[in-house]
């Protein structure tokens, strides 16, 4: 059998993953839970250079380009509205690539789009079951629907809460609850427009809010805001008022514009669980790899989330052109990953405030800020962003 991927999930890292298997002359399809034309949840997300640049190794910069919008600035301020700093959101190492803003449902559409163009095949409403693999080597996934796939091996990009991942591990932990609820909105409304090309990042008493404005006058915020784990069934009934209800009190205090921003927003809110994942005891075996937040889910604070995604598919298509089979590809993809995803985890993790602060609390934490807003920006972080991947390069 010719190399043929299973690919579960058609989020960034498994559209991706798919692109970039093509370009190493491997063949994918993939299997999307949802039924075609789902909605996307979620807001804006960045796209950093390392991010941008591993999309470049795949030719498919541009029409992500076209989608979103440029930022180089980000500005820090305190619960009184003083503000902490300012600082460039990119280094000399970087490229000129710099920060894309976009939403998440608009970078998986034009994902997904180009992948589409490019004759990759998506099968729609495929929610993974299980997965057996014959004595030949075949690998066969069988669906919700009763539907069965083969292929040669099976690459789980199912999220967080990944089917594929248990299937591996059936011991593996679940994914971390962060303390806190991500509330995420848009509006065209708010009187408090981001400079242009900048995020502003306001550090509250009780919570933390960030938003930008693009170009054409939407401003994209966040809020994380302390909350416990809210079962499945209980996050879906809280309405849009509900969750801008909660992000008001928690700014009210503050000197800061969040709460009038999330009270200008109408009905384009989601609210969503805060996870992480530390550690991922089991990546693969030698028919099944997991890539993206199915292996390494990060709370949204580093914003690195969708780049790391993008990195883990085109890092796999490399070890699989260049190793023989899938055993050892999956070894060396988790060689060259780990490492780095883990600390990117807990970079995020570290940044993320879980707790309301008392008066001291917040003077050091916004001491500690103006700290680091004051530093270059290439101090400690051409690790982070300065990341590439090199395509001609051979994995041995």
């Amino acid at each position: 059998m010719a190399p043929h991927a299973l690919i579960i999930g058609g989020g960034i890292a498994g559209t991706v993953t798919a692109m970039a298997l093509q370009r190493a002359g491997i063949a994918a399809t993939v299997h999307e839970a949802y039924p075609e034309g789902a909605a996307e949840t979620g807001s804006f997300l960045a796209l950093f250079a390392n991010g941008l640049a591993a999309l470049h190794t795949i030719g498919c910069h541009r029409p992500v380009e076209e989608a979103s919008s440029a930022a180089d600035t980000v500005e820090s301020f305190g619960d009184t509205g003083a503000r902490l700093g300012r600082q460039a959101l990119t280094g000399p190492w970087d490229e000129g690539l710099g920060v894309r803003t976009l939403p998440r449902a608009m970078l998986c559409r034009t994902l997904r789009a180009e992948a589409e163009r490019r004759g990759i095949p998506f099968r729609y409403g495929k929610r993974l079951a299980d997965a057996t693999v014959r004595p030949d080597g075949t690998v066969v996934a069988s669906f919700e629907d009763g539907t069965h796939a083969e292929g040669s091996m099976l690459v789980g990009a199912d999220g967080i809460h990944s089917r594929t991942r248990v299937l591996l591990d059936p011991t593996a932990p679940p994914p971390r609850h962060t303390g806190q609820l991500t509330v995420c909105g848009a509006t065209r409304h708010t009187a408090h427009q981001a400079p242009p090309r900048t995020y502003r990042m306001y550090y509250g008493r009780r919570a933390f809010f960030g938003c930008t404005t693009t170009p054409d006058g939407i401003t994209y915020w966040f809020a994380n805001i302390p909350g416990a784990d809210l079962p499945k069934d209980a996050l879906a009934a809280v309405n849009p008022a509900q969750w801008r209800r909660r992000v008001i009190e928690a700014f009210a205090e503050d000197a800061t514009p969040a709460a009038a921003i999330a009270a200008a927003t109408g009905d384009d809110i989601v609210g969503l669980n805060g996870y992480d994942m530390p550690t991922t005891r089991v990546w693969h075996d030698g028919h099944t790899v997991l890539v993206g937040d199915a292996a390494h889910a990060t709370a949204p604070n580093a914003a690195q989330g969708a780049s790391m995604a993008i990195e883990d598919g085109v890092a796999l298509a490399r070890c699989l052109r260049d190793l023989p089979g899938p055993g050892p590809a999956f070894e060396a993809f988790e060689r060259l990953r780990r490492e780095r995803v883990e600390r990117v985890v807990a970079l995020s993790a570290a940044m993320a405030g879980r707790a309301p602060l008392g008066p001291e609390q917040r003077r050091a934490r916004d001491a500690e800020v103006a700290r680091r807003m004051a530093q270059d920006p290439r101090e400690g972080t051409e690790w982070l962003t300065g990341y590439r991947i090199d395509w001609a390069a051979p994995v041995h």
